[in-house]
């Protein structure tokens, strides 16, 4: 099937570090490449998975720089731009705009909890500030705040807002916003698990975590539902739906990144406050991963 801008899948994609903190360039430059010969649609650098929250202003602008050297327009890439401050979400934007970026992940903001009308306006600002395409991220789970469908809605009308990332949990309002919104605007699915099933309702996709590790499969299993073809979508999902698991055991990218580690892509290092998993949840990561072939699945595309 020929995929319409911001539509498939994206990958919520790693920050690999080397042992004394820095990034790992020529890591990253990996990632990338096997993410784009695994047929990924795009990537999102400098997400939570990326753990962005502790890359500083100039790393931020080299992880973002290097994706996009790297996949040399293969993959679009919508980099993590968002803030709890309005006017660093600008300046984040506008950054990301300059280094080429394809699109912008603006996160709601954190901490300070908006009214819905406040979202409404931090959002509204981001994108008229610059014109760059926005994806706005719904996260409750990690912002304590929740945008609700109405105001979705109304972002949605909001140029240059061209998805969503809903990682709510509620099937219920990710229906409303599907039911309502305008024909273009871009519903992708925020949480691995739910994917197939937000797929089918009309979703477009999704912004995953598993798709650091198994990308084609991932892939596959967004395209076939893209397709209509749910059987063969539902049965990849199962087959994934172990490792959907099992990426959340511990704080999201701990165990994605033990089990890149495991595949030979990447060193496993993190940045504090985030540490190693434990000895009994690796074994079990290892276990989910060995039965996926997982450990040959790199260089095999």
């Amino acid at each position: 099937m020929t995929k319409k801008p911001f539509q498939g899948t994206g990958t919520a994609l790693i920050t690999p570090f080397r042992p004394d903190g820095s990034v790992d360039e020529n890591a990253l430059r990996r990632m990338v490449d096997f993410q784009v010969a695994e047929g990924i649609d795009m990537l999102l650098p400098c997400g939570t998975t990326g753990e962005g929250a502790t890359l500083d202003g100039d790393e931020t602008d080299r992880v973002t720089q290097i994706v996009i050297e790297q996949a040399k327009r293969r993959a679009m890439v919508i980099v993590g731009a968002g803030s709890n401050s309005t006017a660093k979400a600008i300046q984040l934007t506008k950054r990301a705009k300059k280094l080429g970026a394809d699109g912008v992940l603006s996160v709601g903001p954190y901490y300070n909890k908006p009214t819905q009308q406040g979202y409404y306006e931090h959002f509204k600002a981001i994108a008229e500030a610059e014109d760059i395409p926005v994806v706005v991220y719904n996260v409750p789970g990690r912002t304590s705040g929740n945008i609700e469908p109405k105001t979705m809605l109304r972002l949605a009308e909001v140029r240059n807002i061209v998805a969503v990332k809903e990682a709510s949990g509620n099937i219920g309002q990710i229906m409303e916003i599907l039911r309502d919104r305008p024909r273009e605007f871009r519903v992708l699915s925020g949480d691995d698990l739910l994917t197939w099933p937000i797929v089918a309702m009309g979703g477009d996709g999704v912004v995953s975590v598993v798709s650091n590790e198994a990308p084609r499969m991932m892939r596959e299993m967004v395209d076939w539902a893209l397709e209509g073809n749910l059987a063969r979508a539902g049965a990849l999902h199962y087959r994934l739906m172990p490792l959907m698991n099992i990426n959340f055991i511990e704080s999201n990218p701990i165990p994605v990144k033990a089990a890149l580690a495991m595949m030979g892509l990447i060193q496993e290092n993190y940045r504090l406050p985030l540490v190693p998993m434990a000895a009994a949840n690796r074994e079990k990561l290892a276990k989910v991963v060995e039965e996926l072939g997982l450990l040959q699945a790199v260089g095999k595309s």
